[in-house]
């Protein structure tokens, strides 16, 4: 599926990528994808789509830089010049994690004795946002994704899957960033929250936020897609069924 879009700056350019995971214990290599080659503009969103283990998730942390490519290049065109994602230091990708590049995941990693809207809070704070300033933004935020506010200063670790995931969206989506990667942002989410991330996604397309991602429910965002990037799972001889979510 591909709508006409009128030309916009290019922001991620995947040229040739690659990945595989060599499991050593079983003497088996699991292949994610091959040889993927695709643009993404400012201002675009494209959703992913493929049958289980075709490498959806592993695409997504691939370009995030949680996990090495095997092969290729992820040209990311920041204000500065374009750098390759794919071989950067570690410490130019911390930097781009914490300026440009944002990664919106069904899962919280929800450091203890943290308050919920502190933890929402803290993008907009490390953007030199005043604490104060920032907490009234976070707790509108939290609002907005249905947590109730008598947990505004509890601490998500003791939340529910759900909730947490709540308090995950708000932190991840509170700062606008250049590029945007979603992996499930939608799964455990009730009706209302699901509505509240879709108008976020809105806002942030229509400011320029270029984004990728798998969603649980697509019919959800399908307003918002301009192009769809079909993955396949790939066969091992001998071992049909190992292949990678």
């Amino acid at each position: 599926m591909t709508k006409n879009m009128p030309a916009a700056e290019t922001v991620l350019s995947v040229q040739g990528l690659s990945k595989q995971f060599e499991m050593h214990h079983l003497k088996r290599t699991l292949y994610a994808f091959d040889n993927l080659d695709f643009d993404l503009r400012k201002g675009e969103f494209i959703l992913l789509k493929g049958e289980n283990g075709a490498g959806k998730s592993t695409l997504l942390r691939t370009l995030y830089r949680s996990y090495l490519p095997r092969a290729g290049h992820v040209w990311y065109h920041t204000a500065e010049g374009m750098i390759d994602l794919a071989c950067a230091a570690d410490v130019d990708i911390a930097v781009l994690r914490q300026r440009e590049i944002g990664f919106v995941t069904q899962f919280l990693n929800a450091r203890p004795r943290v308050a919920a809207d502190e933890i929402v809070a803290e993008p907009l704070r490390l953007a030199g946002t005043p604490h104060a300033d920032a907490l009234v933004e976070a707790r509108r935020w939290l609002s907005a994704f249905g947590v109730k506010k008598q947990l505004w200063a509890a601490y998500p670790s003791t939340f529910s899957g759900g909730e947490q995931q709540k308090v995950n969206l708000a932190r991840a989506l509170i700062l606008p960033q250049r590029l945007l990667l979603l992996d499930e942002p939608t799964a455990s989410l009730d009706r209302d929250a699901r509505k509240a991330l879709v108008d976020r996604l809105a806002e942030l397309k229509e400011a320029g936020v270029a984004m990728i991602g798998v969603f649980h429910h697509p019919e959800d965002v399908e307003h918002l897609i301009d192009r769809e990037l079909h993955l396949k799972a790939i066969k091992i001889e001998d071992e049909a069924d190992h292949v990678v979510e």
